[in-house]
């Protein structure tokens, strides 16, 4: 059981950065040992009363030497005490850390460039409403580890999982429509998320998809995909992005219009979900998918309370202020002269 005292100084000086200038400590005494001592000399008048006058400025000046000479050895100890930099632990505190390894598969297929999105005042294409959302998105992931791939006919990784959220942005921004192919590999980019996501240590992985189509372009089936990323313990949410159809009508009866939901196989993109743990969402604008990442920042949190650690305080000043002064005090003792 530590004392309450020692564990009070402990608390106090929490420890020393460099220690080790406590060996200079002994260094004054080590010099006054090995060098020679220096002689006095004779006087220079010699009096019948002067065994007596020595007696009594001998007295005067041995208790000066005696209160100077302890001053120095203090002042000597808070010089080495400071130089061993002394530091305070400050109270404990839980830094935020991230916990998420998360994804971002963008579609790059052709019909991303149907201009039915609205941003601002202006009507623009789907990817450039998706990249100024995802860029806010972005924004707020700070501390996660982050990646990119696009995919259109095939699935390319643009960025690894990264802090560097500027490099992703960057990335994002320089994709182009057709960049990948013009058609749609929805299952490859899965296995490509899936490849990049199981070769990080475990915790929360997170792929998050966002095309405008049907997967009709590459090698792996999307559902089987699917499976496989639930093995790995990859959750998957999934947006269907795109302008609402139906509002069109020919004597009742519904006329498909371009970027309507029968282009986009919402069915399945919901099955992958499910089958991953997670959600599916659709977004028929600009506002909409908004508030799609809105809702991923509230179900997949960034910040979380990390181990506590105690920061340590430099105190230095202190004993090098106290050794200030006891040299002070040196020079101001009566008697100097004597």
């Amino acid at each position: 059981m530590i004392p309450d005292w020692l564990q009070a100084l402990r608390d106090l000086f929490g420890g020393f950065a460099w220690p080790w200038m406590w060996l200079a400590f002994p260094l004054p005494w080590l010099a006054a040992w090995l060098l020679p001592a220096r002689s006095s000399g004779s006087a220079a008048l010699k009096v019948p009363y002067g065994n007596k006058l020595d007696g009594i400025a001998g007295a005067g000046v041995r208790g000066y030497r005696m209160r100077v000479r302890w001053l120095a050895w203090l002042a000597w100890f808070l010089l080495c005490f400071g130089a061993a930099r002394p530091q305070e632990l400050s109270e404990a505190v839980a830094p935020p850390q991230s916990g998420r390894d998360l994804m971002l598969a963008v579609d790059l297929s052709g019909s991303m460039n149907e201009p039915d999105m609205e941003l601002g005042a202006e009507v623009v294409d789907r990817l450039t409403a998706a990249k100024a959302v995802l860029a806010d998105f972005l924004d707020r992931r700070v501390g996660d580890r982050v990646g990119l791939l696009v995919f259109g006919q095939r699935a390319y990784a643009m960025t690894p999982l990264t802090l560097d959220r500027d490099s992703v942005r960057e990335q994002l921004r320089d994709s182009v429509v057709g960049l990948a192919g013009q058609e749609t590999a929805i299952g490859d980019a899965i296995g490509l998320a899936v490849k990049r996501l199981h070769a990080q240590p475990e915790g929360q992985r997170v792929l998050i998809l966002l095309t405008d189509g049907v997967n009709t372009a590459g090698l792996l089936d999307p559902v089987k995909a699917a499976e496989v990323a639930a093995q790995q313990g990859i959750r998957i949410h999934t947006i269907a992005f795109g302008g609402r159809g139906g509002d069109m009508s020919l004597f009742g009866f519904r006329l498909p219009v371009p970027g309507g939901d029968d282009e986009i196989d919402e069915a399945t993109l919901q099955q992958i979900a499910k089958l991953t743990g997670g959600r599916f969402f659709r977004a028929g604008d600009t506002e909409e998918l908004a508030g799609i990442y809105g809702e991923l920042d509230r179900i997949e949190p960034v910040r979380q309370e990390g181990q506590k650690v105690r920061p340590r305080i430099e105190r230095y000043w202190w004993p090098l202020a106290g050794a200030m002064l006891a040299a002070l005090l040196a020079l101001a003792l009566p008697g100097r002269r004597a």
